[in-house]
């Protein structure tokens, strides 16, 4: 059973979902959706009873102080209510743990939701470990089932065949309710997996802002990616099997990524440099 609070009206609403776990390599989906959270001072309007969807010996509660005496805070699934005024629309975010039980049912109660409240596009976000070098732009791979959106942002359908998580449920359950659904994951680094992984945190916020059509404050991520991507430069330089690989997959990603210097990947990155430069000097000089 979802519980609601006082959810209003909404005004064209946009469903951004992650989930921590197995859809969220190096906390980099989940953290895109504490960012929004906290970024947009979003508020609580609904959240899961875990009793259906979570098993507590590997979800443990956790006992809390809560000012007037020590509580339990039992971990679930919750959905934020941001209204940004740079958007002009309100988003739902949705941000939990992979539920143990009762997929199909779970991810029924979040869409219903989200159609019972005028939601019309659901974008999942997730993280997967890959064979990518650190030292290089963290490739997003991003797809759609709906024609018109995928013709918009140059998506082509998902290829993927094999186990799939939440996110790839939701996902599907928002293609089947008639919903745009979009996908975009964040491929992490697999040798430098230790959470979290801000530059990949970073690559699906940047992602969004093209789904979104806005720039979105990227706070501390972009000195939090940076500092990340240091580390794990030390890291390999002390290991020369792990410099050898690096060096490995560094060349097989540039090569791969020679194509994508075409006309049309230029043009969109001018396009999202104009964005965030007419942004920063949008304010009063």
């Amino acid at each position: 059973m979802i519980e609601i609070e006082d959810l209003p009206e909404l005004h064209d609403p946009v469903m951004i979902c992650a989930f921590e776990g197995w859809n969220d390599a190096g906390e980099a989906a989940s953290r895109v959706i504490e960012h929004l959270g906290e970024l947009w001072d979003a508020e609580t309007v609904a959240a899961i009873d875990p009793e259906d969807y979570y098993d507590f010996q590997v979800t443990r509660p956790r006992v809390i102080n809560q000012g007037q005496g020590r509580g339990i805070h039992w971990n679930t699934t919750r959905i934020l209510l941001a209204s940004p005024d740079s958007l002009g629309r309100d988003v739902l975010l949705v941000t939990g743990i992979e539920p143990s039980f009762r997929w199909r049912a779970f991810t029924t109660e979040i869409l219903d939701l989200a159609a019972s409240h005028g939601v019309t596009t659901v974008i999942t976000l997730g993280a997967l470990l890959a064979d990518v070098a650190h030292s290089r732009p963290i490739p997003v791979t991003c797809s759609s089932e709906d024609e018109a959106t995928a013709y918009r942002y140059e998506l082509e359908p998902a290829r993927y065949e094999g186990p799939t998580g939440i996110t790839g449920v939701v996902a599907d359950g928002a293609t089947q309710a008639e919903m745009v659904s979009i996908s975009a994951w964040a491929a992490v680094p697999h040798y430098a997996s230790q959470v979290p992984c801000p530059k990949a945190s970073l690559a699906l916020l940047v992602q969004l802002e093209d789904f979104l059509d806005t720039v979105i404050d990227h706070g501390d991520l972009e000195e939090e990616a940076q500092a990340w991507e240091r580390g794990v430069d030390e890291l390999a330089n002390t290991d020369e099997d792990v410099a050898e690989y690096v060096s490995a997959l560094e060349s097989a990603q540039d090569t791969s990524e020679l194509p994508e210097a075409s006309g049309d990947a230029i043009a969109k990155e001018f396009e999202r440099y104009l964005r965030r430069r007419g942004d920063d000097t949008s304010g009063p000089a």
